[in-house]
């Protein structure tokens, strides 16, 4: 048992990271400002703290109260869109209020695992599966911020002397994921089927990811915590899945045959992403358990039962 603070934990992720560690039997604070989280997903046996990481003094008295053995920390601005029309606004989110993060983990000796990013920090002209030992070259001010975000976490490990760990995260999908972001490819392509309406493929669908299933994401945050140990570890499948071969296996569940709307990527988007995650599997014995397209059926169904509540 230890004591968990989850910045960012009323979000996708974050939520599973925090049932995640209440299951292993932690003590687990959830610090969120619930501007895109919702206070519904903190899970009912964790503490709740509305607070904005930007705000250091309110951020640093709630952890301060709470004294954590460690922090995951994925509270984040995470639209490339918006980093791209508000360069300013992303990184005082995610690279001032990492630093927040940060200091208020080294008061107590807490270890920090960092979310950071896969595809948007490596970039375009990087080789597939993409390795840790790539130099980054993100496209937009979000993996910009993020770069930046990782450099401090890292960077306070050394001079601290703690176990930071940051995980570059792949595409993450899987049941919670707002579909009406920008970034939950899977959950918009789940509405829009179940609703009967054609999703927008862009880049004519030619684009590829790398879908990694939250539960594995959240099963890699206990093991980077359990470790003790630092390192950059991506977080992936190695698999590159293209958005028409998504979309083609989510119609396949929701048994539809919609001609989806064919839209240009956006500024700062990428056009291929997968990631090598030998290095996590090698040092913190993780390893994905969810086949991609099991776990899209498995998250249509979830969509479709939700929906049918």
């Amino acid at each position: 048992m230890a004591r968990a603070v989850v910045t960012g934990g009323a979000g996708f992720i974050g939520s599973h990271v925090a049932d995640a560690l209440l299951e292993r039997g932690d003590d687990v604070l959830v610090v969120d400002d619930l501007s895109s989280g919702r206070r519904e997903l903190v899970p009912e046996a964790a503490a709740f703290e509305q607070i904005d990481i930007v705000d250091a003094e309110a951020l640093a008295a709630a952890v301060d109260a709470f004294r954590p053995g460690f922090v995951c920390h994925l509270a984040a601005q995470a639209s490339v869109t918006v980093s791209v029309e508000r360069p300013q606004y992303d990184c005082s989110v995610n690279v001032a209020g990492t630093l927040n993060v940060c200091e208020s983990a080294q008061r107590h000796g807490a270890p920090v695992v960092f979310a950071s990013t896969g595809g948007a920090l490596y970039g375009d002209n990087a080789p597939l599966p993409t390795a840790e030992e790539f130099d980054p070259e993100p496209l937009s001010p979000y993996g910009a911020s993020k770069q930046a975000a990782e450099a401090y976490v890292t960077t306070w490990g050394r001079l601290h002397d703690a176990a930071n760990v940051v995980l570059r995260l792949g595409n993450v999908y899987g049941p919670r994921q707002n579909p009406h972001g920008e970034a939950g490819v899977v959950a918009i392509f789940s509405e829009k089927l179940l609703a009967g309406e054609p999703p927008a493929l862009r880049g004519d669908g030619a684009p590829t990811r790398d879908y990694v299933h939250v539960s594995d994401v959240a099963r890699a945050f206990v093991r980077a915590a359990e470790a003790g140990r630092s390192g950059v570890y991506n977080v992936g499948t190695g698999v590159a899945t293209s958005t028409t071969r998504l979309l083609e296996v989510l119609q396949n569940a929701a048994g539809t045959s919609l001609e989806p709307r064919r839209e240009p990527l956006q500024p700062g988007e990428l056009r291929a992403s997968a990631l090598d995650a030998s290095r996590i599997e090698h040092d913190l014995d993780w390893r994905p358990a969810i086949e991609v397209e099991t776990g899209l059926a498995q998250t249509f169904a979830a969509y479709a039962e939700r929906r049918r509540r």
